[in-house]
């Protein structure tokens, strides 16, 4: 099902996902220009890949079924080697057509620039935290990834990877 070597490169898996010091970098900005922050989450991410290969399975223990028959996969499933890469592939084409580009700097750092502002988009696996000047674009970006994905909208920015985030008054 997959491509991969036993003994070359089989236990590799690729899962791009946000460094540390970007998020530390992108809550710091957010709070220096006192930008909103949110927090969303994709309701089983992995589930939203496409395959690139085929790909059969062992149909699972319970299901009932003729000897000898396997599942075709359509989409990638938790617990697949090619899931991450999958889901990353998806959301990326995705978040380009909502007008972001990748950043140079981090591969799960999405950037878009308006007319109004910057808008910017992190990606860590099926959590997301998007912040910027233009409140209306991030609206408008938070509207469009319900369309496009299953997700829940988690509200302002409070935990992200054991980091706290509170809001003091000025």
């Amino acid at each position: 099902g997959f491509s991969q070597e036993y003994r070359i490169d089989y236990d590799e898996t690729l899962a791009p996902v946000a460094w540390m010091t970007t998020v530390h970098t992108l809550i710091s900005v957010a709070a220096t220009h006192h930008w909103p922050l949110f927090q969303l989450d994709v309701k089983n991410a992995f589930l939203n890949g496409q395959l690139a290969e085929e790909v059969y399975m062992r149909p699972p223990p319970g299901l009932s079924h003729p000897p000898g028959v396997v599942c075709h996969l359509r989409r990638a499933l938790y617990g697949l080697k090619q899931s991450h890469c999958a889901w990353y592939e998806r959301f990326h084409f995705v978040a380009l057509q909502f007008g972001f580009r990748l950043s140079h700097h981090d591969c799960a750092l999405f950037v878009r620039c308006t007319s109004v502002g910057l808008v910017l988009l992190l990606l860590y696996v099926d959590d997301m935290i998007i912040t910027g000047f233009d409140y209306s674009t991030i609206k408008e970006v938070k509207h469009q990834l319900f369309q496009e994905l299953e997700m829940k909208n988690l509200g302002s920015l409070r935990y992200f990877l054991s980091i706290e985030v509170t809001a003091f008054p000025i």
